[in-house]
């Protein structure tokens, strides 16, 4: 049985942002319940409880060049999986995770290297793996170090390093001449390692250095090879395609469940769907639209509110897709050209759109429960996760035809576009209003898309094997 250490920036229960904290939540547990034996390393940022939480290390010196820094690991656990939070409050102390809400913290190379040397320490005096299995750029120097400053150390002998990309637009870049603060070596700075355009990528670091790679999708892990949606290292990753893997992600069911949710206002499921005409008239009312609309087609938006997720086709489409038989409901909060695009659409029809700027977790809930199609027009998504909810919720997804979209949508549980263009979600979205008229047909896709299973079993098992594979 593998030991095996993940390594990432958040997780619920304990802090989230985006779907990266989702999957850090899940994949463990259903990893542990595969009899795997798996440990998690997280930051501890404000806020962070630590109650129940036992100190296991107290007072780790990190050194980077000359400067020291001073964190405590605490142990806890989360559905018996021990997550060791690392304590550091000079670098993790503060209000907002990456950056302080309109950029980012400048020292994250500072922070996000004392993390990796952290998780070094967790693995050499707590819990010792076979592989480390890291997430995204605020994991990525583990590989680097283990393949450099720590190549030959005997604790690490024989451990494999696996890293998983969950979003390849972020990059973690910091300028080269930085690099000396955080100790990295200069043969580290160069093309073949983490140099990527005068600048020091963690994520290049990571790529180069680990000895297997996936990513959250099969779609999106032949995607990210290609130079329109490989954000300058297409060419790395055709070259290392030989040891990456895409495996699409799984959704925890005990939380997105219409049977069993308490957040929202009637539960049903495929045997009964009474409940969710119930759910539709609750969300109406909590975003204040007009009675009206049960009877009328509801299209449901939740999503941070940035570029990548295709709000500019929406912007395109809009006053087309307000002037059909359609009522939406809008959930987000982000780029303000998009939040305010939302806005204004909400005051200039207050009787047909309804929106929510920020983060409302009870409202998301309701708003998959209450709608009749759900909105995912994405330039491009490595996975997502709202489409799977929204199949369980028996809400139809409208997707554009990318990543995990393309991977976990058909022609029986929703509709797809493939061109980037407000024409082409039009087009999508008529087709669902179409089929919205003819009540068996709609019905059918609804408890076609119900029946769907995207738990997490399928997702670990394949993680599983992988771990196998990468120790021989």
């Amino acid at each position: 049985m593998p030991r095996i250490l993940m390594a990432a920036s958040e997780a619920v229960p304990f802090v989230k942002t985006g779907g990266l904290a989702d999957v850090m939540g899940a994949l463990p547990v259903a990893l542990r319940a595969r009899g795997e034996d798996v440990g998690v390393v997280l930051p501890r940022y404000r806020g962070m409880r630590l109650n129940g939480a036992r100190r296991v290390f107290d007072g780790l010196k990190v050194w980077l060049g000359a400067d020291g820094f001073r964190a405590d690991i605490y142990c806890t656990e989360h559905e018996n999986v021990p997550f060791f939070l690392v304590d550091s409050p000079a670098l993790f102390d503060r209000e907002g995770i990456y950056g302080d809400g309109k950029e980012d913290f400048p020292d994250n190379y500072v922070r996000y290297a004392v993390f990796a040397h952290a998780v070094l320490a967790v693995a050499r005096h707590l819990f010792r793996p076979q592989v480390f299995h890291c997430h995204d750029w605020q994991a990525g120097l583990v590989p680097v170090l283990l393949k450099s400053t720590l190549w030959g150390d005997p604790t690490f002998a024989g451990a494999r390093t696996l890293f998983t990309i969950h979003n390849l637009g972020y990059h973690g870049l910091f300028p080269l001449a930085a690099m000396a603060e955080i100790g990295l070596d200069d043969s580290l700075l160069h093309p073949d390692a983490m140099e990527f355009y005068g600048k020091a990528s963690f994520l290049k670091g990571a790529l180069e250095m680990s000895d297997a790679l996936s990513t959250v999708s099969p779609r999106y892990a032949r995607e990210i090879q290609t130079p329109e949606l490989g954000f300058g290292l297409d060419g790395l990753l055709r070259k290392r395609a030989d040891v990456l893997k895409g495996i699409l992600n799984g959704v925890d069911y005990s939380t997105w469940n219409p049977e069993t949710d308490p957040l929202i206002a009637a539960r049903y499921s495929d045997a009964n769907l009474e409940g969710k005409r119930e759910a539709k008239r609750d969300l109406l009312a909590t975003v204040g639209l007009p009675e009206q609309a049960l009877n009328k087609p509801l299209a449901g938006i939740v999503s941070r509110f940035v570029g990548q997720k295709g709000f500019d086709l929406i912007a395109d489409a809009a006053d087309r897709l307000l002037s059909e038989d359609l009522y939406l409901v809008a959930l987000g909060s982000g780029n303000p050209q998009y939040e305010k695009l939302f806005l204004d659409l909400a005051a200039a029809r207050p009787d047909r759109v309804g929106v929510h700027i920020g983060y409302n977790d009870p409202l998301a809930h309701k708003i998959e429960a209450g709608c009749d199609m759900f909105l995912m027009p994405s330039r491009y998504e490595p996975c997502g996760l709202n489409q799977f909810y929204s199949l369980r919720y028996g809400t139809i997804p409208v997707v554009r035809a990318t990543g995990g979209l393309d991977d976990s949508v058909d022609e029986e549980t929703g509709f797809k576009f493939a061109e980037y263009s407000g024409d082409a979600l039009l087009g999508a979205v008529r087709g669902a209003l179409e089929a919205y008229a003819d009540r068996p047909r709609w019905k059918k896709m609804m408890l076609a898309g119900m029946a769907k299973d995207f738990s997490w079993h399928a997702s670990a098992a394949e993680y599983s094997a992988l771990y196998r594979h990468l120790l021989g």
